[in-house]
């Protein structure tokens, strides 16, 4: 609801005409079109229909709820070579649950065209074996173009689909899904948007709201599909599980613990889990978040919903570049070396 509020206000103080959202199928993306959905849901049956028209501006020809969704929330579809049929049905089922204007754009050959630029500027044929980073974020970043494109023609805000958890340890593609002038899920970890959508499908927050079409998303592994299928590319693959991540990230920025302190802490909290995978993943957070701050730095605005904000305008300060935690993770790694063959 606090979501929802936001959505409303910043659309109304915008004086723009809706939101495009480029959904791609996932959590995240299904996330905000479903909060868009919500808030014009609840702002119709608050304010009702008249009311909530005149404070968005409103054409007046749009007199029931679903002709007003149609025209404030477009998502865009957009497939290269690693997107699958699942994604693409679960984007398309979700956009004509909540009843928002659904396109779906082929963007393969503009990924093509920018890999060949890439080839004849270093003289040799890009491979996923070299180069799978650039590879994957070219995909990202060709979709940006399109998305702001439309938003501008339809005079509408550009909304990011990143999370917090992807904030802290930087997996998002600058200029990709990062593109947009709002970040709704900024500020809210993806351990809690799986939870919430889960909720959703069977319940919402009244009878009229249930979204089952959202069965779609919650049957996938969160995936950024950026790696050919072969791959089983999946976010807690590149990452750690969501859940230890959010509980690291807590006890990191929150708590101030250190990276010895927070395995200990978790070596209590994940008893079934080896103390040497533990310390993998907390040397993995410490380094992705010390690495990533300008990423941070350029992330569009989030709502400062709770004291767990990462957006360093407002609340979490660190510095662009620094030694990060060297020796903090010097002293986990002894610890961890102390311990022997005892997990």
């Amino acid at each position: 609801r606090a979501e929802a509020l936001a959505l409303f206000d910043y659309l109304r103080k915008s004086r723009l005409k809706g939101f495009v959202i480029s959904l791609s199928g996932g959590a995240d993306s299904s996330t905000v079109a479903a909060l868009v959905a919500l808030m014009a849901h609840l702002a119709n049956q608050e304010l009702g229909t008249k009311t909530f028209k005149e404070k968005l501006r409103l054409e007046p020809k749009l007199n029931t709820l679903p002709e007003i969704l149609k025209s404030i929330l477009l998502c865009v579809y957009q497939k290269s070579e690693n997107s699958s049929e699942t994604t693409f049905t679960a984007a398309r089922e979700v956009a004509q649950a909540i009843g928002a204007e659904f396109v779906s754009l082929d963007i393969s050959h503009l990924v093509r065209e920018y890999s060949t630029l890439g080839e004849s500027a270093i003289g040799r044929k890009l491979s996923w074996s070299e180069d799978d980073l650039a590879l994957q974020n070219i995909q990202a970043r060709t979709r940006a173009p399109s998305a702001w494109l439309i938003a501008n023609l339809r005079q509408s805000l550009l909304l990011v689909t990143s999370n917090r958890s992807e904030a802290a340890g930087g997996y998002a593609t600058m200029d990709g899904d990062t593109a947009g002038s709002l970040s709704p899920l900024g500020g809210i970890d993806k351990a809690f948007i799986r939870i919430w959508l889960k909720w959703m499908e069977t319940t919402g927050p009244d009878a009229a709201f249930p979204l089952p079409a959202l069965s779609f998303v919650n049957a996938q592994q969160p995936t950024a599909e950026l790696r050919p299928a072969s791959n089983k590319q999946t976010d807690e693959t590149d990452l750690m599980p969501y859940e230890f991540l959010d509980l690291v990230e807590r006890a990191a920025l929150l708590d101030r613990q250190s990276p010895l302190e927070i395995l200990r802490r978790m070596q209590v909290q994940c008893p079934s889990i080896a103390a040497t995978q533990l310390a993998a993943w907390i040397e993995k957070f410490f380094i992705l978040w010390c690495r990533n701050q300008w990423k941070r730095e350029r992330y569009a605005p989030a709502f400062h919903l709770d004291d767990e904000s990462l957006d360093p305008k407002t609340w979490c300060r660190f510095p662009i570049l620094s030694g990060g935690y060297e020796q903090e993770l010097a002293d986990m790694r002894d610890y961890i070396a102390s311990l022997g063959n005892v997990k």
